[in-house]
């Protein structure tokens, strides 16, 4: 197993480009002026050139701290952890305008900094969306938001990227809250009308789970996802008839975090442990601030997590690429459950793709140096293999 060699050097990169908006989205003066001004942090191995550049987005953390982004550049590799215009912040998130996001920061390196090659890391949720922006940039045909906002993404020349890892990643966060959106809530204005016989965390209904409980858990959760699009949709027709200022409304989506297989090991089995999440204590998690779509404005919800409408689906974008593509999968996920990463493998359309397993690892690798440095080992071998990176 290769051993880190080279101490990492780290620079903040800004990168800004004019863009003309129907109204502000995000807070400050990052989103004002007519102008998306991005950040990010650039880790070079001090002391080794490269024209290969690994390229880390989430659709709105910033992966700077990541264990694996803060590895990278001891073993060799030129890493840039480039944010979004949504920054540790998804509430007002439109897919379809980060992909102009990943394409600024594509050309900057190419044409300003001399990266000849694009590697895209596709880690957690920028996995959907790397496959998102990889499609796009070889078949660009999005011209708009689900909303019906222009967004010229097929105007805008997106470079495609040399290669994408899809590492500790999930379909698509439509999916993903879908799967984890507590089916049990009727009324959508009161988080306390739930429906007992479809709460995960009444003992009553178990774990384990019978086979007929997951299947009309799965049922409600998919109509619960509906409902809150068609209330979306018919909200924004209703603004649209008035024809006045008001043209955008935020709203809360009260407990996303009662996937099943959180409480019951059973359930598309794997190494993780059971009654916990990535994120804590699922059933405290599910009525916490953190849980995943819990803010959202309209148009974020139809581009971001509406089960029917979001179009960064991980398997309809990988079907529609051609790039070489390495699936990793950590056994222990406690984020990404057991068969995303398999289904993206399957439904990817290249010829060249690979999935391996982590035996063990965790979604971050916290405290396992030894399932981190062998998940490095193979990105590199993989990219090494593939004259993406050098020897």
């Amino acid at each position: 197993m290769a051993q880190p060699r080279f101490e990492s050097e780290a620079a903040w990169r800004h990168v800004q480009y004019r863009e003309v908006s129907r109204f502000t989205e995000t807070y400050g003066f990052a989103g004002a002026a007519g102008n998306v001004n991005l950040e990010g942090v650039h880790y070079t191995p001090r002391g080794r050139e490269s024209k290969t550049l690994m390229l880390f987005m989430h659709p709105s953390s910033t992966l700077q701290l990541l264990p694996v982004t803060r590895a990278l550049p001891t073993y060799g590799v030129h890493v840039l952890c480039a944010g979004s215009r949504y920054p540790k912040n998804d509430s007002a998130l439109i897919f379809e305008k980060i992909l102009l996001d990943i394409g600024a920061w594509i050309r900057t390196a190419k044409e300003e900094w001399g990266y000849e090659r694009i590697v895209l890391g596709g880690w957690s949720g920028g996995g959907a969306l790397s496959l998102f922006y990889q499609a796009q940039a070889e078949n660009p045909t999005v011209t708009d938001t689900p909303a019906g906002d222009p967004v010229d993404v097929a105007g805008a020349q997106l470079i495609p990227a040399d290669a994408i890892t899809f590492q500790a990643a999930h379909l698509s966060r439509a999916r993903t809250l879908t799967e984890w959106i507590d089916a049990s809530v009727r009324d959508e204005l009161d988080p306390d009308d739930r429906d007992p016989a479809l709460d995960i965390y009444n003992p009553e209904n178990g774990p384990p789970f019978s086979a007929g409980f997951v299947e009309r858990y799965r049922a409600a959760q998919i109509a619960r996802n509906r409902r809150i699009t068609a209330r979306v949709r018919q909200t924004l027709e209703d603004l649209g008839k008035r024809d006045g200022k008001e043209v955008e409304r935020g709203f809360v989506v009260h407990r996303t975090m009662a996937d099943p297989r959180f409480l019951d090991p059973a359930i598309d089995p794997n190494d993780r442990k059971p009654n916990w999440c990535y994120l804590g204590d699922p059933e405290t998690v599910n009525s916490g601030p953190v849980g995943v779509g819990r803010f959202s404005t309209l148009r974020s919800w139809l581009s971001q997590w509406s089960y029917d409408e979001s179009r960064a689906d991980g398997p309809a974008n990988a079907a529609g690429m051609t790039a070489p593509l390495l699936a990793i999968e950590n056994s222990a996920d406690d984020a990404v459950p057991q068969p995303h990463t398999r289904a993206i493998f399957e439904a990817a359309a290249t010829a060249d793709k690979e999935h391996r397993v982590i035996k063990g690892a965790t979604h971050y690798y916290l405290n396992q140096p030894e399932q981190m440095a062998e998940a490095i080992d193979l990105t590199i071998g993989w990219l090494r293999d593939r004259n993406l990176l050098e020897g």
